[in-house]
């Protein structure tokens, strides 16, 4: 008996000296952004200033997260992505389906560039006829949890330009997980791209933005209040202004026409056109869903099927809605559809 107690006392200590130097690695290793860094920018045309913009949002799932897959944080099953074979298909039929759109800027969400769910492929290649910026938000060498466990993950904002892009920066959002989670999470960013116009002194500034996701709300909410203040300055200084991405919150109206199906699913935030400054307005498609809940492999007849509306765009007052859409592409190789935006700048 004393030599079993031994024996199982010392592979505790082991497991805990494993846990001590796993945690000591990761808090050394930890994704320290500042406050603002600065991205490359790019040189192309001149953005005309009486010009019909087209702009694109898609949260592209890593190419992971197609039609057959689902993801544990929302009661499914998956860790990693369908497999390297699915990741590469996803990629190409994303890229060809950019192409075809032709938007003139493009916003990517969940573009991994070196990470173990995606089989450490490159995704920025498969976009790199058109230049742009790229930002991290997701750093860590070794995320421990589930089993298996996720692994390396570097994974980011991209943003895609037909026009030049004079300057470009990583903004910081306030993150709502403290010390050790911190280590192994999400450092949400806004990709903040400026592009001169042509024979003005104005800027159009664009944003890609992905908030937070599985948080109390209370990331979403800081978040949300620190990019307002942002645009807010940006178009007091007279500029065009255009935030879009993944904003985990329900656009208005969009609760309504894509209810909670059960109490267990995942719950989006809330958008309200009531919390804005004047004159700023939401543009959003809600006859299609942007997104749809990863509990199980998409099923459009199931009962179990959850959607949502929760990607789109925040438009300053400068900024005219011609039209915007969501792009039903039947989740086939995201579990988000695209929204495409079509505005003049006043």
């Amino acid at each position: 008996m004393k030599t079993l107690l031994k024996v199982l006392g010392i592979m505790l200590l082991a497991v805990v000296a494993c846990a001590v130097c796993l945690v000591g690695f990761l808090t050394l290793r930890e994704y320290r952004p500042a406050a603002e860094e600065p991205l490359s920018g790019f040189q192309g045309p001149a953005l005309p200033q009486d010009a019909s913009l087209r702009i694109l949002s898609w949260n592209i799932g890593y190419a992971g997260l197609d039609k057959n897959a689902d993801f544990f944080m929302d009661g499914g099953n998956h860790v990693r992505s369908v497999g390297k074979a699915a990741v590469e298909r996803n990629l190409a039929a994303m890229s060809g389906a950019l192409s075809s759109l032709a938007p003139d800027f493009t916003l990517l969400q969940e573009v991994d560039s070196d990470s173990s769910r995606t089989d450490f492929i490159d995704q920025r290649e498969s976009f790199s006829a058109l230049g742009g910026a790229y930002a991290l938000n997701y750093s860590c060498d070794f995320v421990p949890f589930p089993l298996p466990p996720i692994g390396k993950v570097h994974s980011g904002l991209l943003t895609l330009s037909n026009y030049s892009v004079s300057s470009a920066s990583r903004v910081a959002l306030p993150c709502p997980f403290s010390w050790p989670v911190s280590t192994v999470n999400l450092k949400r960013c806004l990709l903040v791209s400026r592009i001169s116009l042509e024979g003005s002194d104005k800027e159009l500034v664009l944003i890609n933005l992905h908030l937070e996701a599985y948080d109390d709300g209370e990331g979403k909410a800081a978040q949300t209040a620190m990019l307002k203040e942002l645009i807010e300055a940006e178009y007091a200084a007279g500029n065009y202004v255009i935030a879009g991405g993944d904003f985990n919150q329900s656009f208005p109206d969009a609760a309504v026409a894509y209810p909670i199906q059960r109490a267990d699913f995942w719950a989006p935030g809330l958008l309200s056109a009531g919390d804005l400054a004047p004159g700023w307005h939401f543009a959003y498609d809600v006859s299609v869903p942007t997104c749809r809940l990863l509990n199980q492999p998409y099923d459009p007849a199931s009962p179990d099927t959850q959607y949502y509306v929760i990607d789109g765009f925040l438009l300053s007052p400068n900024v005219t809605l011609q039209s915007v859409e969501t792009l039903d592409l039947a989740f086939e190789h995201s579990d988000h559809n695209p929204v495409l935006l079509t505005v003049t700048l006043d």
